[in-house]
């Protein structure tokens, strides 16, 4: 008896098995990363507004840090689509599987780039200028894991530019103790992404790449607590240059006994450990901003 021949998808799943391929592309369904950049720019935005930030300026940031964190993914796993499927973390990502073409991210990225860009028209031309300089440096960050010693340092300088934005587009310039909190932010970017270049070490030595865990060697964890301790020291300041109080404090204790537990946990150096560290760093920034909002507010 013939087998009856396979049916063609509907239009519905084609559609469908499209989208669920563009957003894990983009990482949407993996949102720590999202929260390690928003975290940060809502310090700066409620810094900079002593409070509450205005409504529509929450809305524009925060869309921002997802569409431009959504489009650096794309952008980088164009860049790294020829390592990624020989590294075993990354071995099922969409390129390096060919389940999204290039032409594909290429167009998704574009997407993704002009969403963000269509924000800025919200925004004053400082915060702009900002903006411009910060999506260069996110599209370079993948070329410098050929041959600089800590391209996490450059991911870093990436992430922190929305809190010099929410100040310029708050005030019309950045005080001095802005910057402090932007270059603490990249400290911290040095910190847990050097966490998470633990979990690729092997690889990225038999690739060729470059990556802050390979540069530190055994001192990664030493390293690691280093720049916590330097975000932590710089957080513990702001209360005497903006009214913080009693809340804030309680916050950053907090925030000092997670990192060192995540400190504890990043010992074994195992793959396993080492990407729990990253998947939780975030909740220090959690903590933080809560304390400055709360503080803030009450």
């Amino acid at each position: 008896m013939p087998q009856p021949e396979p049916q063609a998808p509907s239009l519905s799943t084609f559609l469908r098995s499209r989208a669920v391929a563009y957003w894990t592309l983009a990482r949407f369904d993996k949102p720590v990363g999202i929260l390690l950049l928003l975290w940060p720019t809502w310090w700066g935005l409620w810094l900079a507004a002593q409070g509450l930030p205005d409504w529509p300026r929450l809305l524009v940031f925060t869309v921002g840090t997802i569409l431009m964190r959504a489009a650096g993914c794309v952008l980088n796993d164009l860049a790294d689509r020829r390592f990624d499927g020989a590294v075993a973390r990354t071995s099922q990502r969409r390129l390096a599987t060919g389940s999204v073409s290039v032409l594909e991210a290429l167009g998704l990225a574009l997407v993704l780039l002009a969403c963000s860009a269509s924000l800025l028209v919200f925004l004053n031309d400082l915060a702009r200028q900002y903006a411009y300089v910060a999506v260069f440096v996110a599209a370079a960050y993948p070329y410098f894991k050929r041959f600089f010693p800590m391209p996490q340092a450059v991911l870093g300088i990436a992430f922190g530019f929305g809190i010099p934005m929410a100040f310029a587009d708050t005030h019309g310039q950045v005080p001095l103790y802005a910057w402090w909190l932007w270059l603490a932010n990249v400290a911290w970017s040095i910190a847990y992404d050097t966490a998470y270049a633990m979990v690729d070490r092997d690889d990225d030595l038999r690739l060729g790449l470059r990556s802050s865990a390979i540069t530190f060697g055994r001192l990664d964890v030493l390293a690691v607590a280093v720049f916590q301790s330097f975000v932590l020291l710089t957080l513990l300041a702001l209360p005497f240059l903006v009214s913080l109080g009693l809340v804030y404090g309680l916050a950053w204790v907090a925030a000092t006994v997670w990192s060192y537990r995540l400190l504890l946990r990043l010992r074994s150096r195992s793959r396993e450990d080492s990407f729990w560290v990253f998947r939780q760093s975030h909740w220090v920034g959690a903590v933080i901003w809560l304390g400055l909002a709360l503080d803030l507010m009450l």
